[in-house]
């Protein structure tokens, strides 16, 4: 049966690759459509024909380039996993490759926009503080929002002026945070005292107590972004964005923004020097007389 395959690839990456949970989910995702396409055929009898069908099925259900080559890449280690381990003897998998992907420049806000949505929470309740501090944080350090939800108190340096975080597949990583920020953030704990413990480990806490989840970080976003008016469709990681390419156009180097996204490669920060190339083209085209 396929599935007892993958059960003991989802134990792998949890246990041996010490993956994060949400890449396990996304593996997870993918291999239980893969599952369920194959229904019951044994997995040695899988070879490169049976899997270039599977991929025909994918494009016939016009799934984008994008689920598509996420699939393929989760495939490709599931069978190499597989014929590592000796359950397959060939890996059908290895000669299939991803689609190129189309390039989407990131969103982000302007500086005047950042600092509208940040300073729009308003009045004296812990919630307004707390939000106030999110803010901050996200501008501030360019951390993911799972990073975020997952700070403990004690992750906060005051005196350092960093934080602790814990980026995919649980690295750890210091982060410089601003003293803007950690003054929110301190505003913050003092406020929350009724609410928590002082044994309590989160940072952000939700109204019961609890550690924030990201979907409540997404919600106190959106909540802003239409008490501000800005008109641009965003989400938690725009902030993110905002982040990286306002320290690229202030001179920033490359490589000491990708230590502090937390980026594996370089590859994967040079988007948004095509952020910055295609302002400077833009402003270019407007203000030369012979563009």
């Amino acid at each position: 049966m396929i599935s007892r395959y993958i059960e003991k690839f989802v134990r792998y990456l949890e246990i041996e690759k010490n993956a994060s949970k949400y890449t396990i989910l996304n593996y997870s995702i993918d291999l239980r459509s893969f599952k369920d396409f194959f229904k019951d055929e044994p997995i040695d009898k899988i070879d490169h024909i049976s899997l270039r069908r599977y991929l025909a099925h994918l494009k016939e259900n016009n799934l984008s380039k994008v689920s598509i080559a996420r699939k393929i890449a989760s495939i490709r280690s599931f069978f190499r996993f597989l014929c590592r381990e000796g359950f397959i003897k060939t890996n059908p998998a290895s000669s299939l490759s991803i689609p190129k992907r189309e390039v989407h420049l990131p969103k982000f806000l302007d500086v005047g926009q950042v600092v509208k949505l940040i300073e729009s929470p308003k009045g004296d309740n812990v919630s307004a503080f707390r939000d106030r501090a999110i803010l901050e944080t996200l501008y501030s350090t360019g951390i993911r929002v799972s990073e975020l939800v997952g700070l403990n108190v004690e992750n906060v340096d005051h005196i350092g002026g960093v934080i602790k975080v814990y980026g995919k597949g649980k690295k750890e990583r210091i982060v410089p945070i601003g003293e803007r920020a950690l003054g929110a953030i301190r505003e913050y704990l003092k406020k929350r005292s009724y609410q928590a413990s002082k044994t309590a480990k989160a940072l952000f806490l939700n109204k019961s107590g609890d550690r924030i989840t990201d979907r409540s970080i997404r919600r106190i976003i959106e909540k802003y972004i239409r008490k501000t008016s800005i008109k641009e469709r965003i989400s938690p990681h725009t902030l993110r964005h905002s982040f990286a390419t306002h320290l690229l156009d202030r001179g920033a180097d490359l490589r000491s923004v990708q230590e502090l996204l937390g980026h594996a490669n370089l590859s994967t920060t040079q988007i948004y020097t095509h952020i910055t190339t295609e302002r400077l083209k833009s402003a270019y085209e407007k203000a030369h007389p012979r563009a």
